[in-house]
């Protein structure tokens, strides 16, 4: 095993995850519930470029999350580390899966204007991915510290 390859697939994983980790944090308490204050009229041009925006943060962050994450399922041994590994990929599979089923369907619906049940839908419904990206944060700092090398 290339411990070079691995401690920079442990570094960048931590990384990408922890960066998600707090750009979650900021979303859930910060810009999701500011929506409900941004007013009808400029509703529907604050949810486009809401959405333009925040895609040039979360995408490249989001894909070296998931590469890394499959990368390290591929280079760690079987054991405590591999383990971790495994439900760290399991809580991204569910972040993936509430960003695909829950907030991008509330974020096509905003895009036609402001409907205050769907925001609060949206705040209420992201807590799933908060949640799961703390866990994901903890994880990848504890297999930063505890994989082989």
């Amino acid at each position: 095993m290339n411990l070079n390859l691995l401690d920079s697939m442990l570094a960048l994983h931590a990384v990408s995850t922890l960066m998600m980790t707090g750009l979650i944090w900021m979303v859930q308490v910060v810009h999701y519930p500011l929506f409900a204050r941004v007013g009808e009229a400029e509703f529907r041009d604050y949810e486009r470029q809401h959405t333009r925006r925040i895609t040039w943060l979360v995408g490249p962050l989001m894909l070296a999350e998931g590469a890394t994450a499959t990368v390290l399922l591929l280079l760690l041994p079987p054991g405590a580390a591999r383990e971790l590994a495994i439900i760290g990929v399991v809580l991204l599979l569910v972040n993936w899966g509430s960003t695909a089923f829950l907030q991008v369907p509330c974020h096509a619906r905003l895009s036609r204007g402001f409907d205050r049940e769907v925001v609060r839908r949206l705040v209420s419904t992201n807590w799933i991915r908060t949640v799961a990206w703390s866990v994901r944060g903890v994880l990848a700092v504890i297999l930063f510290e505890v994989a082989p090398r």
